[in-house]
């Protein structure tokens, strides 16, 4: 959520390859936090077994051509790299990773930067960043926009009948469900959290056990049948082995 500000050449910083540390302020809500965590989370577990992306929230992107510090940097509330190592970052630095922008930015709206996010961040992400996606969503009303980079320019995203929005670079919809912005599958499935995930394995596993303890049941009372038949076959004088 930062704003870069160009410092006098005498405090200009140039640094050496190694971390460089995020500076962030603290995000504007609970609301916004546990709305970045959903992302993060979410995203992470349906891409458990790649190893060729990188997914923060309010981390800064230091992209200054002269690859200072103290000036052209950014904190997207959430953003996704493709192509390059999944691994742990204090900061998303341009020239320590081969040039590479963010894929897909979202920027969670507030009062205090709707303005900044709709204006001057659009245009960054759009002209500087040129990333193929950007979307923002307001956890307050509600209010959810998408663009995609066409011929270097943002066109809005075509929301689908559920209003949900289609980003071609996670290959999944953004959509709103129960005032929290989630993800959906082409098919239009939920990606579940982690815990909602270990719900519907507890909930999977409990209907296995009350299935197989309604076979069981059905199997004893076949053989309770089974056994009244040979018993009153034995009243009648008939060997019910024999049949």
């Amino acid at each position: 959520m930062s704003v870069a500000q160009d410092l006098p050449p005498a405090t200009d910083i140039i640094f050496p390859p190694g971390d460089i540390y995020s500076d962030e302020p603290p995000l504007e809500s609970d609301l916004h936090l546990r709305q970045i965590i959903l992302l993060l989370q979410c995203l992470e577990l349906w891409w458990q077994d790649r190893n060729d992306f990188y997914a923060a929230g309010n981390l800064t992107i230091y992209y200054s051509q002269r690859q200072l510090k103290s000036e052209e940097f950014r904190g997207p509330d959430f953003f996704v790299v493709r192509g390059c190592e999944r691994r742990p970052r204090k900061s998303w630095v341009i020239w320590q990773e081969d040039g590479k922008y963010p894929n897909i930015v979202v920027e969670l709206l507030s009062s205090s930067t709707k303005a900044t996010d709709k204006g001057l961040k659009k245009q960054i992400y759009q002209d500087t960043f040129r990333t193929p996606e950007y979307f923002w969503f307001d956890p307050n009303n509600l209010e959810f926009t998408g663009f995609q980079l066409v011929y270097a320019q943002y066109q809005p995203i075509e929301p689908n009948p559920q209003g949900w929005l289609w980003s071609q670079q996670l290959e999944l919809y953004l959509g709103v469900q129960n005032n929290q912005l989630r993800y959906f599958t082409p098919q239009g499935e939920l990606l579940p959290t982690p815990e909602e995930l270990a719900q519907q394995e507890k909930q999977r596993a409990d209907e296995e056990k009350q299935r197989a303890e309604q076979e069981t049941q059905r199997a004893e009372q076949e053989k309770q049948r089974a056994e009244r038949l040979a018993a009153k076959l034995r009243e009648l004088n008939i060997d019910p082995d024999v049949l």
